[in-house]
């Protein structure tokens, strides 16, 4: 008896194990352009795992009361030395306090998460330790990229190689038909064949090689200029290692991203933000080993 006892005691402890819910740092920092949308991806992100019970979200953030887009400000040519002096020391003080806030991305830090998101994150980001970040996705976890993800690091090879390729430039924002290169995989499950956005804006890539990824969305006419057909990439995944990353460039249009049906200036069909939100979701579940 008292080894049935304990029989079940251990099936009931392996039962709440795999049942707890995985954990997500979401990262929204920004030394380049920061697009409008951050706050929308923060809060959809974050009602996605509240609505699931799959995984929580933790924020990494730009620091408060800091600019926006890294430093922006450029010191005139004709300064005084005083005027020269409290610009590096603001330039100093704003680069601290995000070196501050990625500390979270510190390896030691990472020990306590199975995946991190780049939410349109974009430029340089002072990581504590780059190629430890790297190390962490290859030893089994989770990488999510949306939208300006592939706009960040174009300095550093290693991570744009992680990601599967990297932002080369846009053109004006457009419908945008993406072919479902997939549907068993659980981004695009949930997707048509043919699934239509009625405006968002496309990016165009570089250091892309599709072979390489596994392409999910795709679009076989150029985003500018129609008449032209080819391979045009909108949303991938690839392992890195003994991690997976899922990758996907749509994200940009706060329509695109929030159902809210009372939001304003709405271009897309609420029908069609909560296709988005199930494709971000799958990627999500895939890249954690939630879905196969």
């Amino acid at each position: 008896m008292k080894k049935i006892i304990a029989l079940l005691a251990v099936a009931l402890l392996a039962v709440t194990v795999q049942a707890a819910p995985k954990k997500l740092l979401v990262v929204t920092t920004t030394t380049g352009f920061r697009h409008a949308s951050i706050p929308t991806l923060e809060k959809v992100l974050a009602q996605l795992a509240k609505d699931s019970g799959e995984f929580t979200v933790d924020f990494v953030r730009q620091p408060p009361g800091q600019a926006p887009a890294g430093f922006p400000a450029k010191l005139k040519k004709d300064a005084t030395p005083e005027e020269a002096k409290a610009f590096e020391e603001a330039k100093a003080k704003w680069t601290g306090a995000l070196q501050a806030e990625l500390q979270k991305l510190s390896p030691e830090n990472l020990k306590n998460y199975d995946g991190v998101v780049f939410a349109s994150t974009t430029g340089d980001l002072p990581l504590p330790d780059k190629q430890g970040f790297l190390d962490w996705i290859k030893a089994g976890h989770a990488f999510i990229g949306i939208h300006a993800a592939s706009d960040t690091f174009h300095g550093y090879p290693d991570f744009i190689a992680m990601l599967g390729g990297e932002f080369d430039h846009h053109g004006p924002q457009t419908e945008v038909v993406c072919l479902n290169q997939d549907k068993a995989h659980p981004a695009t499950a949930a997707l048509p064949e043919a699934w239509t956005i009625s405006q968002e804006e496309i990016y165009q890539f570089k250091n892309y090689d599709a072979a390489k990824v596994h392409d999910l969305l795709i679009m076989d006419k150029h985003p500018e200029h129609k008449e032209q057909t080819g391979h045009f990439p909108v949303s991938w995944c690839k392992a890195y290692g003994a991690g997976k990353v899922f990758y996907t460039s749509l994200g940009h249009r706060e329509d695109v991203i929030d159902a809210d049906p009372e939001l304003k200036d709405r271009r897309n069909s609420v029908a069609i933000s909560k296709a988005y939100q199930a494709h971000v979701l799958g990627g999500i579940e895939w890249a954690l080993g939630l879905k196969k």
